[in-house]
C-alpha cells in the first residue's frame, strides 16, 4: 500500500466519520423530541431519556453506517475532484480503478467495524435501553429472551412467547405462587387480547391448580384474565427481527422450525442481517462514478442531495422487496440480496462508461 491509498483510504474514513456523526446528530434529535413526549410517565425523566439515548448510540451508528459511507465519500472525492486532486492522480499514472481500489479498502475497514457494532455491541445495548425505558415507566420488572417475554405481577409470572400486534398475544404461560412461593396455579391461553382497564381476553384457556390433593385441570373457551400489564408494558421491550443479533436470529428461526411455525420473516431478518455491512462496499461503489467521472465542479448542496436521493431509492427497493418476498414467500436469501444487486449493477455500469 503506498502514500496515495493511504491518503485516500484516510480521507474516505474521515469523510464517513463526520457524516456519521452529523446523520447521528440530526437522527438523535428526532429521537429525543419523542423520548420527551412520555418525560413523567412514572419515573421517566430526563436522566432516564439521556441514558436510553445512550444505550440506543450503537444501534443508530450500525442503522446509518451505509448513508455515512455514501454520503461521506460524495462530500471526500467530490472535493478531491473540485481542487483537481484526482485530476492529478489520473495524470501522474493512477487509473480510475487504482482510485476506485483504495475506496473499496477503505469500505473493508467500515464493514469490520460495523459488522463488530452490529453483533457485540447494538443488540445488548438495545436489549438494557427498553427495558431500563420500560422498568422507569412501569415499575415491573421485565426479562426478554430470543424466546418470548418474561413479566411479574405481584405473585404472577407471566411468560409469553408471541407478541403481535400492540394488545394481541399467544402462547401465554401465567405461572402463580402462594405466600411461600409454591406454584399453586397455572393457567395456560392459546390467544390473548387487551380490552381496557387493565382487562386481558384469553382464548383456548387450560387453568391447572395444584394442591397436596392433585392436579386439578379445567379448560374454558374464554375468560377474563385481570393484570396491571397493558399492551405498552409487552410492546416497549420487543426488538424487531431486523435489530437482533445473527447468533439470536439463528436460534430463534431453529426454535420456531422445531415448533413447525413459519419462520420466513426470520430468515429474511437473517440474511438482510449478514448482507447489511457489505451494504457500505455497495454505497461507496455507487458514489464513485459520481465523482471520479463527472464530479468536477459540482458544489456540496447537488452532491449531498444526489447522496440522499440515492440512499432513499436503495432503502425504497429494500423495504419493498422485503414485503413482497414474505408475502409471495419467496427464497429469503434471494430477497435480501436482490436490491443491492439491482444497485451494484448500476454502479458497474456506470463505472464501466468511464473508460
Amino acid at each position: 500500500m503506498n502514500a496515495l491509498d493511504r491518503y485516500i483510504i484516510k480521507e474516505v474514513l474521515k469523510g464517513t466519520l463526520i457524516s456519521l456523526l452529523m446523520l447521528y446528530a440530526l437522527f438523535n434529535l428526532f429521537s429525543l423530541k419523542d423520548e420527551l413526549n412520555y418525560r413523567g410517565v412514572g419515573d421517566y425523566d430526563l436522566k432516564h431519556i439521556l441514558m436510553y439515548l445512550g444505550l440506543m448510540i450503537p444501534h443508530y451508528l450500525y442503522e446509518l453506517m451505509p448513508s455515512a459511507a455514501l454520503l461521506g465519500s460524495l462530500f471526500i472525492l467530490g472535493g478531491m475532484a473540485n481542487h483537481r486532486e484526482l485530476l492529478a492522480m489520473r495524470v501522474s499514472g493512477v487509473s480510475v480503478f487504482g482510485i476506485i481500489r483504495s475506496v473499496m479498502i477503505a469500505g473493508m475497514i467500515l464493514v469490520v467495524f460495523s459488522f463488530l457494532i452490529g453483533e457485540l455491541i447494538a443488540p445488548d445495548a438495545e436489549k438494557k435501553a427498553k427495558i431500563l425505558r420500560s422498568f422507569a415507566k412501569t415499575h415491573l420488572p421485565v426479562a426478554r429472551t430470543v424466546q418470548g417475554l418474561w413479566l411479574r405481577d405481584g405473585n404472577q409470572f407471566i411468560y409469553v412467547r408471541d407478541i403481535y400486534t400492540e394488545g394481541d398475544i399467544a402462547n401465554i404461560n401465567i405461572y402463580e405462587l402462594d405466600d411461600e412461593r409454591h406454584l399453586q396455579k397455572l393457567t395456560y391461553a392459546k390467544r390473548g387480547r387487551y380490552l381496557e382497564k387493565q382487562q386481558w381476553l384469553l382464548k383456548e384457556v387450560k387453568t391447572s391448580a395444584i394442591s397436596a390433593q392433585g392436579i386439578k385441570s379445567e379448560p374454558v373457551n374464554e375468560s377474563v384474565w385481570s393484570s396491571v400489564i397493558d399492551p405498552e408494558v409487552v410492546d416497549v421491550v420487543v426488538v424487531e427481527p431486523e435489530n437482533m443479533s445473527l447468533s439470536d436470529l439463528s436460534n430463534y428461526i431453529d426454535f420456531l422450525k422445531e415448533n413447525k411455525q413459519d419462520s420466513a420473516k426470520y430468515e429474511l431478518a437473517f440474511w438482510a442481517r449478514l448482507i447489511n455491512p457489505f451494504i457500505i462496499l455497495v454505497m461507496l461503489l455507487v458514489s464513485a462514478p459520481f465523482v471520479v467521472g463527472v464530479g468536477r465542479g459540482i458544489s456540496l448542496g447537488p452532491r449531498m442531495m444526489l447522496g440522499i436521493l440515492i440512499g432513499m431509492s436503495f432503502n425504497i427497493i429494500d423495504n419493498a422487496a422485503g414485503q413482497m418476498g414474505i408475502v409471495y414467500g419467496l427464497n429469503p436469501l434471494f430477497v435480501a440480496v436482490l436490491p443491492s444487486c439491482i444497485i451494484l449493477l448500476g454502479a458497474f455500469y456506470a463505472i464501466s462508461r468511464l473508460r
